[in-house]
């Protein structure tokens, strides 16, 4: 699967132009079903695809959907990201879907790795937390389209579900629930002018690190008001740089849980494959700084 899927969207992305450009042909006899996926928004509007499966950041969320997608059609991407941290090492592949610019319908499967971690801590080498998310939500606000005047998204609380397969693993840490649900809004202000995209999420939650220990602890078991925000430049119509900043709570008595933050570029070779690499500090405790800052590769398609 995680040779797989990359591979997949790679080959789809570089297809899809010449196979849209048949759409006049008799051998595409439904046509009008490929209208429907348009891509009428500017480059780089649609953002990538964020660790939980959402359209936006790498970290964050955005008040963007995902794809290309008009009001007037649906939009589609799917992603798959690696993060090296330090000692563990993270997967995550899925997709997500725009209806007609207004709801997105999202789902990412993660394997967090625990490597070589895992047989040093009683779990067996290369010990693997499964961990799925899926979200739908919407937007109001103008739409990135051709317009040079700045344009301003928000989206109505979204609701986005996360399940651990390790329910005994988190018991034993002192976690309170294998399953969580997240509550969340996000602004999203785009100047065309300035080619300058900011973003600020206000987000409700119980995960620790991200969800992949459980969620809730044994020093907090309520929701968490904690802050998302992003920053991103064009450069040209295809390059952009950022960064994000993401606040977590800490719920765990096993280690005091921090913040996160990257700093990231993104390629966009077309609206049907873009490419990003960051650098990132998920800042797993404060007390210890032999950060875990590697690169995070991800490729995203359709």
């Amino acid at each position: 699967m995680r040779t797989a899927l990359p591979a997949f969207l790679v080959a789809m992305a570089l297809a899809w132009p010449a196979v849209a450009g048949r759409s006049g042909s008799s051998a595409f006899d439904g046509e009008q079903g490929m209208a429907m996926f348009d891509s009428g928004k500017l480059l780089a509007t649609g953002g990538v695809s964020q660790l939980e499966g959402a359209g936006g950041g790498g970290l964050t969320t955005w008040a963007l959907i995902s794809g290309y997608g008009t009001r007037d059609g649906l939009g589609a991407n799917g992603h798959f990201t690696y993060i090296g941290v330090g000692n563990y090492s993270l997967w995550t592949e899925g997709a997500a879907i725009g209806l007609f610019d207004r709801v997105e319908l999202s789902y990412a499967y993660q394997s967090f790795d625990t490597q070589d971690v895992g047989a040093k801590l009683g779990l067996g080498k290369n010990f693997t937390s499964i961990r799925t998310s899926s979200a739908p939500r919407s937007r109001s606000g103008a739409t990135p389209s051709t317009t040079r005047t700045p344009c301003c998204r928000r989206s109505p609380p979204v609701v986005q579900y996360k399940h651990n397969d390790k329910g005994w693993l988190i018991s034993a840490i002192g976690g309170k629930s294998a399953d969580g649900t997240d509550f969340y809004v996000a602004a999203t202000k785009l100047f065309l002018a300035q080619s300058l995209l900011v973003d600020a999420t206000l987000r409700e939650t119980k995960a620790n690190q991200f969800g992949f220990l459980g969620f809730g602890g044994d020093k907090n078991d309520s929701y968490s008001t904690e802050f998302e925000g992003s920053a991103a430049y064009l450069l040209s119509r295809n390059f952009a740089i950022g960064g994000e900043y993401r606040t977590k709570p800490d719920n765990l008595g096993i280690a005091r849980e921090d913040d996160a933050w990257d700093l990231f570029a993104a390629y966009f070779l077309n609206k049907n494959l873009s490419l990003t690499i960051a650098y990132v500090d998920p800042r797993k405790h404060r007390d210890r700084r032999s950060s875990a800052r590697r690169l995070c590769v991800a490729a995203a398609g359709l």
